[in-house]
């Protein structure tokens, strides 16, 4: 048996002390988790989390920084996870924009209000993203890179 993770993108933003989740409606009741999403066939991870922030917040984001990548595994669900999370800048915001289904709300959270809703978090990569984020966790977009094979 050949063992693929579920390839997933984050999008960590900070805004005057407060960051972005969103609020969503999930097989385990409510939680929360920054914009994400799955990794889609012949899409590159910044265009992925471009796409994802766009479809679950309504902003525009212009990815600047690899924060980290993160090899999780939820027992409970026989599922691995690896995440890459970035951070840049909102360039834009739709306020007309539909949330993807199943998104409650977009919020702008304290580092407090988060970790109060901590047992609400989609994965323990939540916190540990913005954790990473606050110190200082920055690396340059050309770590990545794009290839596709024609035949």
């Amino acid at each position: 048996m050949v063992w693929k993770p579920n390839v997933t993108v984050a999008a960590v933003l900070e805004r005057d002390g407060r960051f972005l989740l969103v609020e969503e409606e999930t097989e385990y009741g409510v939680c929360y988790n920054q914009p994400a999403g799955h990794l889609e066939c012949g899409e590159s991870l910044i265009d992925a989390v471009v796409r994802e922030t766009l479809e679950e917040t309504a902003y525009t984001l212009a990815p600047q920084f690899l924060i980290g990548v993160y090899n999780y595994r939820n027992e409970t669900r026989d599922v691995n996870y690896l995440r890459f999370a970035f951070g840049g800048e909102i360039t834009a915001h739709d306020s007309r924009r539909a949330l993807d289904e199943g998104i409650l709300a977009a919020h702008w959270l304290t580092l407090d209000e988060i970790r109060e809703r901590q047992a609400q978090h989609r994965s323990p990569m939540v916190l540990l993203c913005i954790e990473d984020w606050l110190i200082g966790r920055r690396y340059p977009l050309e770590l990545l890179h794009q290839y596709t094979c024609a035949g």
